[in-house]
């Protein structure tokens, strides 16, 4: 079977994304170019940003139609990373919140990628 190991993001300006992506994860990322970055996650899993002009075949998408999500342990850490967040200049769409799966909030990349941190409801 195979198993999903990279989510490509297509971005207009993958330095500048780079930038932030690198403030929000805590990590630089392991391979940059003026088209293509690369962050290695602890999981194993890839986080690549695609400059939008040279990706083959073209998408057609916008960004914002779907969410990466960051789960973490509890509230208190989705409230914690969220402050984090906003210090790094992150923009914020949703503010910590409590939702029927758990609490969560919800920032967005310059291309308008959502990005999604929580915490599942402990009856979960």
């Amino acid at each position: 079977m195979t198993e999903p190991s990279n989510i490509l993001l297509y971005v207009t300006d993958p330095e500048a994304s780079a930038r932030l992506y690198a403030r929000l994860l805590g990590r630089e990322p392991v391979e940059a170019s003026p088209t293509f970055v690369l962050f290695a996650l602890p999981s194993g899993l890839a986080l690549s940003l695609w400059a939008r002009s040279g990706v083959v075949p073209a998408s057609t998408t916008p960004g914002g139609g779907s969410e990466i999500g960051f789960r973490v342990d509890t509230a208190a850490r989705v409230d914690a990373l969220h402050a984090d967040w906003l210090a790094t200049g992150a923009e914020i769409v949703l503010a910590p919140t409590d939702l029927d799966f758990g609490r969560s909030f919800v920032a967005v990349d310059p291309d308008g990628h959502r990005l999604r941190v929580y915490a599942p409801a402990e009856d979960q």
